[in-house]
């Protein structure tokens, strides 16, 4: 079975046959009648025997979908039969004592109807219902009253559905996003398209098509092989798992397996959306038959937007880009036949593109979250790849890292419709939108994706008739998509070398204008985890600095302290203030003084997200952002005394950490091993050390001390942690002041950090 799908469906297939055999041979017994056992059972014997009560099969033994691991959803109907109890019992103990799990229910018709007045999940259920043994007419009798009803009362049920479908989701996330998604219950899961079967069987809209029934195979599959590799019933893909699930599949590897669960997911999504927009349209009645023009052949009629009477998409090859403009700017869907009239029809566009398609493409993304869904109907109907070929390298790309929320095509159009928001703060919206729109389209391709996508970028604004200073501008910002943020937050600003290569690299205060927006778009596309308070403020500070330099005029300092520092700084000894999860630390500079307090926040159960170390003089100001590791954070005013008492040399913090360690559970799941690297020409009065690690308590600690027995004092220092990865950057000097040059000691000191890592 291995690698060949095709056979999972009909191994599912095969087992609900084995299984309904092994039911009916139950039923049988337990009626006393094991016809073909012998002793002139006829039968007619057998009829009688078996009137008056079915086994019925629900849930993916009904629909003969059953997994591996999947357990028996069981109806016992019966009409009153005085004898029930004593046949439930001789179907359902042999069924326990199999090992197979078992949900069951013993109902008469009026209660099985009545159960499904009230329960959702039983309704669901009964409407797919498939008859096992028995007595036949039990079986037709509760499906058509149940489907009658729920067809009598769809407007209510069909909410509670909506409403149910909707908290799961909430729950459980969106499966082609996810890094370990439910394939049940996330949304673009198997429960949604049961729901549009559910939707189908109310007579209210159309059941799913071929594409979404090749989609729904897909998962099934998916979970098939999930319960080969675990040997149980389990749902959730978890990321130890994908790579043995992809040989199971006949894939490459756990990203090929994902890309594929991506792309099912968003066609049962894309799908259940349509699906619930034919069912408020149904339900809410005739709607007003005027036209609305939006654009030159494009109106809005119905709630929708279609092609104007009389227009062709195959004489007009920019009118699939006008049309999804004008829906996207509308906030309103494409309908389903403009959508096949225009997938199916569209000429392709000229190259290099006219003026107005490109004004097209800019407008659509000008409209900000509203593009989003259009640019979505547009993929689905497979345009996307005919208008932007490129774009089929990143379609359903996943991105197995919890930094990243979506996969990389549908990042784009998010970080594109984010952008849409700083189109009046720079001087070229256009190209801050379309290079929002192919700043990751390096991903697609092997390489710095930075890089390659540089190269991509300038082909397809080439091919998009930008002029050719546009499209330098349009390579530059592709290029240098991540240069602020990463030098924000890695680099020491108050260093010259630190400005003078980001206004070396920008070039233009354009150029540095389009980065600073993108930056914010990109941030907020990435995740929650990817941009926050403490890195725009560190980007602005740096976009203002690189921004003096071009205009050549003197930068102004800064304040060496902030009001709230300096008042901290006037304590003498050492100050330390808690304000949920900010904690600033400012003292006398002396040697580990942030590597000491770390590690008090790591024995409090506190983690470092981000952390900024510099000096004023001869004071030392340190900025935490933290949460707790588990639980309630830790009582400010505890935390306050302790980080004094290790200011002061009166706490030996370094035996609290190792109670800690030693009482912690060892991870078991594999990471990768940390990478340290000594950053030549960062700087030129320090030298500037980059640790990447799996993130653990006490992280900046262990580091910390490491430089401490190396005999290096800590400059600046930035500290990010980025989901499970720590990306930390460190100035360092030795106890002279001097930069490492020595290549000895640069070994030495790159082998002793590695060393506290492990």
């Amino acid at each position: 079975m291995r690698g060949d799908t095709r056979s999972y469906a009909a191994a599912r297939r095969e087992r609900a046959a084995d299984i309904d055999r092994w039911l009916t041979d139950l039923v049988r017994t337990a009626c006393g009648t094991p016809y073909g056992a012998g002793g002139g059972t006829t039968r007619n014997d057998e009829r009688g025997a078996l009137g008056g009560v079915a086994l019925v099969a629900v849930g993916s033994l009904g629909r003969s979908e059953l997994a591996p691991g999947s357990d028996l959803d069981l109806v016992l109907l019966h009409d009153g039969r005085d004898d029930v109890a004593r046949i439930a019992d001789r179907i359902w103990y042999p069924i326990w004592d199999s090992g197979v799990g078992l949900d069951h229910s013993v109902r008469t018709v009026d209660e099985a109807a009545k159960v499904a007045r009230e329960d959702l999940k039983a309704v669901l259920g009964l409407i797919q219902a498939r008859h096992v043994a028995g007595d036949p007419e039990l079986t037709r009798s509760a499906r058509e009253i149940v489907l009658a009803e729920w067809r009598a009362d769809s407007r209510r049920r069909l909410g509670e559905l909506r409403d149910a479908s909707d908290k799961r989701a909430e729950a459980s996330g969106e499966l082609a996003f996810l890094l370990e998604p439910d394939l049940k219950d996330s949304r673009g899961g198997l429960r949604d398209v049961q729901a549009m079967q559910a939707v189908a069987a109310a007579w209210v809209a159309s059941a799913p098509g071929p594409r979404v029934r090749e989609a729904y195979e897909i998962l099934l599959d998916v979970r098939h092989g999930l319960h080969l590799v675990t040997a149980r019933g389990a749902d959730r893909l978890v990321l130890q798992e994908q790579d043995a699930v992809a040989g199971m599949l006949g894939l490459l590897d756990a990203e090929a397996l994902m890309r594929r669960l991506a792309e099912a997911a968003r066609t049962i999504g894309h799908s259940f959306d349509a699906t619930w927009r034919t069912v408020d349209r149904l339900l809410a009645g005739p709607t007003p038959r005027g036209r609305r023009p939006l654009a030159d052949g494009v109106v809005e009629h119905g709630g929708e937007v279609v092609l104007a009477r009389g227009v062709s998409p195959r004489k007009d090859p920019v009118l699939v880009l006008r049309a999804a403009a004008a829906a996207a700017e509308a906030g309103l869907p494409l309908a389903p036949a403009t959508v096949t009239a225009l997938a199916t029809q569209s000429p392709p566009l000229p190259i290099p593109w006219p003026d107005e398609a490109r004004d097209a493409l800019v407008a659509l993304l000008g409209a900000g979250r509203a593009a989003v869904p259009v640019w979505e109907e547009l993929d689905q109907a497979g345009m996307l790849v005919r208008l932007l070929p490129d774009w089929e390298r990143v379609r359903h790309r996943p991105q197995r890292n919890p930094v990243h929320r979506y996969t990389v095509d549908r990042h784009l159009i998010e970080t594109a419709a984010g952008a849409a928001s700083f189109t009046r703060e720079v001087s070229r919206p256009d190209l801050l939108l379309i290079s929002a729109l192919l700043h990751d389209i390096g991903k697609g391709y092997p390489g710095d994706h930075s890089t390659t996508g540089a190269v991509v970028a300038r082909d397809i604004g080439t091919r998009m008739g930008l002029s050719s200073a546009d499209v330098e501008v349009l390579e530059t910002v592709v290029r240098h998509h991540l240069l602020l943020p990463e030098t924000a937050t890695r680099r020491d600003l108050d260093d010259p070398v630190t400005i003078s290569r980001v206004a070396g690299a920008v070039g233009s205060r354009e150029v540095l204008e389009l980065l600073a927006a993108l930056a914010v778009a990109d941030g907020h596309a990435t995740g929650p985890a990817a941009w926050n308070s403490w890195k725009a403020s560190l980007v602005a500070d740096l976009v203002r600095r690189v921004r003096s330099a071009l205009a050549g005029t003197p930068l102004r300092p800064a304040p060496s302290l902030s009001v709230e520092q300096a008042s901290l700084a006037r304590h003498g000894g050492g100050a330390v203030r808690v304000n949920g999860g900010a904690v600033t630390v400012v003292a006398p500079d002396r040697s580990g003084l942030l590597w000491r307090a770390a590690g008090v926040l790591a024995a409090h159960r506190m983690v470092v997200r981000a952390a900024s170390a510099a000096s004023a003089g001869t004071t030392a100001v340190i900025e935490f952002s933290v949460i707790p590791e588990y639980g309630s954070p830790p009582d400010p005013a505890t935390l306050e005394a302790d980080l004094r008492l290790v200011l002061a040399g009166r706490l030996d913090i370094e035996q609290r950490l190792a109670r800690r360690t030693r009482s912690m559970r060892p991870t078991r799941v594999p990471v990768a091993p940390p990478r340290v690297n000594l950053v030549d020409d960062a700087s030129n009065t320090a030298t500037v050390i980059e640790v990447r690690a799996h993130d653990r308590p006490g992280l900046l600690w262990r580091i910390g001390r490491a430089f401490g027995e190396c005999g290096l004092d800590v400059r600046a220092a930035r500290v990010e942690t980025l989901g499970a990865e720590a990306v930390d950057v460190f100035y360092v000097v030795d106890r002279a002041g001097r930069p490492l040059t020595d290549e000895v000691q640069r070994a030495q000191v790159r082998d002793q950090v590695l060393a506290a890592l492990r």
